[in-house]
């Protein structure tokens, strides 16, 4: 009797390690995603992507220090970038502001004056 007892106890807590080890790596993983950002690469990338959608590029840049970004009570880190390319006979450039988390552009603006 004592012997079914003991391996009981083992079961139940070879089953209760196992719970909780399956949750703490299941909690480590989903910290680990919603801390992690993109580089600033992998954002130039996604942006690139889109403008190429509506034709060639000239050139592009982006900072690779994130900068925060406080707009009321939303507080993130974001990457601030460019792109140059030709619309007709006109060099147009483009600044952009990209969340660093999800590559998402949250500003862009046409600049009137080409970058030299």
């Amino acid at each position: 009797m004592k012997q079914q007892k003991k391996i009981t106890y083992l079961k139940v807590g070879l089953g209760a390690g196992v719970i909780l080890g399956l949750a703490a790596g299941i909690s480590a993983t989903l910290l680990f995603k919603q801390k992690k950002t993109l580089t600033s690469e992998d954002v130039l990338n996604q942006v690139k992507h889109e403008f190429l959608k509506e034709g060639p590029i000239e050139a592009s840049w982006i900072h690779e220090e994130k900068e925060p970004l406080n707009k009321f009570a939303i507080h993130t880190k974001n990457y601030k970038g460019g792109i140059i390319r030709k619309e007709g006979n006109e060099t147009v450039t483009y600044e952009f502001v990209a969340d660093a988390k999800t590559g998402t552009v949250i500003e862009i603006h046409r600049l009137e004056e080409p970058v030299a």
